[in-house]
């Protein structure tokens, strides 16, 4: 209890969303994520129908596309606009200070604007190479933005090496979501799973914003996932990977994990996107093995090779949500201070994602 009351403390100064006092019921957050998985439930088939209308599809005119009829983006769009909606509702209805509005909103308008981005891409079929550096580039700006306004949970010491590893994080995990949206309800799925761990462990953590957060984007990309598990009837596209990937990779950075060392505090948001991560490792070091461009699609991703060895893809995208939930399982115990000590969680965890990197990179490319 003493040691609970100490990280508390620590917290309190550590993060703004914890000086203001934020007190979430459980009824609160069961509405959060019931609204936010009905309202993007009942948005998305609307985008649909104006994709269609607009015709913003994705054509299956490349051979490292799975589907056989164009397919309408803008699903993003539904995710966006219901987490939004949802966040700022329910500040307003909660009657909150003005400071929690611009806790959101530091959280929120870095993902909107690279969701901005990647509808731009779904709309103009941007080329990959100066997608990726209008990626990068507002990653960079996004990094820049949490470590001057203190927006990050576990800090090094360093403004250096706080920035440098803020900058690859969010950048990585960006272009990790983005790339691993190749299988239908596969990168829906995967970031539900992410989102559900992350808001238990903010919860148990006193971090009631990134909690609520967490359940809200949980609860989205959920009643997204209605439309578009297999076989999808729409897609998120650029718009939706982007917001995810810039959204949970802030919230996983700004929370503040309840562990003993600063490697097990590292690892836990390694853990809980470990399976994006695993996929977007497997796919560049398999084109860089070939000498392709990473930045050319390719059917090497982790979903092309399961199917390829006689797994559907229902099947397929199963196995990537158990995968994720795996992992981030094992982040919730690094956070239950059990008597097994972290190094061997550490170990353990470790040793698991590389033998799967290992036995990916083993199997037949496309």
């Amino acid at each position: 209890m003493e040691r609970r009351q100490r990280c508390t403390e620590e917290k309190q100064d550590r993060h703004k969303d914890s000086v203001i006092v934020m007190i979430i019921t459980q009824m609160q957050y069961f509405f959060l994520f019931v609204a936010s998985y009905v309202i993007v439930g009942v948005l998305t088939p609307i985008m649909r129908k104006i994709a269609i209308s607009k015709e913003i599809l994705d054509r299956p005119n490349s051979f490292h596309k799975s589907h056989l009829k164009p397919t309408p983006y803008l699903g993003g769009v539904a995710i966006i606009l219901g987490v939004v909606f949802v966040t700022y509702s329910a500040l307003i209805f909660s009657k909150l200070s003005a400071s929690n509005y611009w806790l959101a909103t530091s959280l929120l308008a870095p993902a909107i604007f690279m969701g901005l981005i990647g509808l731009w891409d779904d709309i103009k079929d941007l080329h990959p190479f100066p997608r990726f550096v209008g990626q990068t580039v507002a990653g960079v700006v996004v990094a820049i933005i949490l470590i001057l306004t203190s927006n990050f949970g576990t800090p090094t010491g360093s403004i250096a090496i706080d920035v440098f590893v803020t900058v690859i994080w969010i950048v990585g995990i960006c272009n990790s979501i983005n790339f691993f949206d190749n299988l239908d309800g596969g990168a829906a799925g995967t970031t539900a799973v992410s989102s559900i761990a992350l808001t238990y462990l903010a919860i148990i953590n006193d971090q009631n914003l990134i909690g609520a957060l967490s359940l809200v984007l949980a609860g989205a990309t959920l009643g997204f996932l209605i439309w578009n598990r297999s076989p999808a009837r729409i897609y998120m596209g650029d718009a939706g990977a982007l917001f995810l990937g810039v959204l949970i990779a802030t919230l996983t950075i700004r929370l503040n994990p309840d562990t003993k060392s600063i490697s097990a505090s590292f690892a836990t948001p390694i853990l809980l996107l470990a399976v994006p991560i695993l996929d977007t490792s497997v796919a560049v070091i398999s084109r860089l093995r070939r000498k392709v461009s990473p930045f050319q699609g390719s059917k090497d991703h982790l979903s092309h090779r399961l199917m390829r060895s006689g797994i559907s893809r229902k099947f397929t995208a199963v196995l990537l949500w158990a995968l994720s939930a795996f992992f981030a399982l094992l982040a919730i115990i690094l956070n239950q201070n059990f008597p097994i000590n972290e190094l061997i969680i550490l170990i353990f965890s470790g040793t698991i994602w590389l033998f799967l990197l290992i036995k990916f990179l083993n199997t037949h490319d496309s």
